[in-house]
């Protein structure tokens, strides 16, 4: 008899912590003008993680190096020859502490946007060359990259030399060999942004039959890029880059860090932005701050947020979401050297009629997240 009440007693525990759990999460529907939603494809993630095997010889220690023993994550991502090619951020294990490491870039390709084949030597990384004072011993850090319509790829990154992270730009044809033209804001008309410390560049793209490219509004290339707020900047020739400043020439922010808000610590631009019928689309990286953030996500957390542009004027905000559309969820994007949780987009491809989001999942591995507009879905829910 005691057996059937304990059995009883188990089973009506088991049916109100089922029923609790489900009611901890609530619906979180995408509005008409943001994009999504992204769902992780079963069973896959993460697709890219720390390889211990693979080396190369460091020209700048002039020793064999484990190039990505330690983390692999923060990927930039682009279509081509029909494969999605990701350009991931590897360390060694040079040091201990995030940033305390010397990071390159390796380079991994797809057929289905899933599983990849990488390359065992990275394709870009610091060298005894005319940038190594902007990379070294930092090394190259978080890129974003696209492509122009006629095939050249651009890719934005951190130069990172463990005093001043700089935005860098490099370009390539085949996305192996790369052509560095330095910092982006070294001959700005307001040459004090190039000492202080700036990163994460996505650069305005759009989809021309099929392909995603960049794009121009009114004659020039535009960026977003920021970390501590976004910010704007122009070009003509996508190398040399004039930051929109006030009249004061300090960079205009265009959004910023909200208390209260899953972004209230930092709003850190993503992947390429992308030109959409209602604007241009910005996804990028919000960080709830421990004090004055959002209680119903974890401290320090950095989750995906989304914000609309006017496409008559770049600067102009239209919308942004007040939650986030893609959080930390999954044992691999809380564990890692970023225990608070991560998932920090930088790559955004459109491929076989779905979109494919790539993140980094707690600044040690790479994840990936599918939109396919035929079946839209929801948001992560909310807490």
């Amino acid at each position: 008899m005691n057996k059937r009440y304990l059995f009883l007693g188990l089973l009506v525990f088991l049916i109100q912590a089922c029923t609790t759990t489900s009611k901890t999460f609530k619906d979180n529907l995408a509005p008409d003008w943001a994009m999504g939603a992204f769902e992780r494809p079963e069973g896959v993630n993460p697709i890219i993680e720390p390889d211990s095997t693979t080396s190369f010889y460091d020209p700048m220690s002039k020793t064999q190096v484990k190039w990505e023993e330690s983390d692999t994550f923060n990927p930039a991502a682009v279509v081509k020859d029909g494969k999605i090619v990701v350009l991931y951020r590897a360390e060694d294990h040079s040091g201990i502490g995030i940033g305390k490491r010397t990071s390159r870039i390796g380079y991994a390709e797809s057929e289905d946007g899933i599983h990849f084949e990488r390359r065992k030597e990275p394709v870009f990384f610091p060298a005894d060359d005319d940038q190594k004072e902007y990379e070294w011993p930092g090394g190259v850090e978080d890129p974003r990259v696209a492509m122009t319509a006629d095939g050249l790829y651009v890719m934005f990154y951190t130069q990172w030399n463990r005093k001043v992270p700089r935005l860098g730009v490099a370009t390539s044809n085949d996305l192996i060999t790369w052509k560095k033209h330095g910092p982006i804001f070294k001959n700005a008309s307001h040459g004090e942004i190039f000492n202080k410390p700036h990163k994460s560049a996505s650069i305005v793209t759009k989809l021309e039959d099929g392909k995603q490219v960049i794009a121009k509004i009114n004659g020039k290339y535009w960026m977003y890029w920021g970390e501590l707020g976004v910010y704007a900047a122009i070009s003509d020739n996508l190398v040399d880059w004039e930051p929109i400043v006030d009249e004061n020439n300090e960079p205009v922010a265009l959004i910023e860090p909200r208390p209260g808000y899953f972004d209230s610590q930092l709003t850190e631009c993503g992947p390429p932005a992308i030109i959409t019928d209602g604007g241009i689309l910005l996804l990028y990286n919000g960080k709830n701050h421990k004090e004055k953030g959002d209680d119903r996500f974890n401290k320090g957390t950095y989750s995906a947020g989304q914000v609309l542009f006017s496409i008559d004027d770049p600067t102009k905000m239209l919308q942004r979401l007040d939650v986030p559309f893609l959080r930390p969820m999954e044992s691999f994007e809380k564990s890692g050297q970023y225990v608070d949780g991560t998932v920090f987009i930088e790559g955004l491809v459109f491929f076989k009629d779905k979109w494919f989001l790539y993140y980094g999942s707690a600044d040690s591995k790479v994840s990936v997240a599918v939109y396919d507009p035929a079946n839209p879905g929801q948001f992560d829910p909310l807490p």
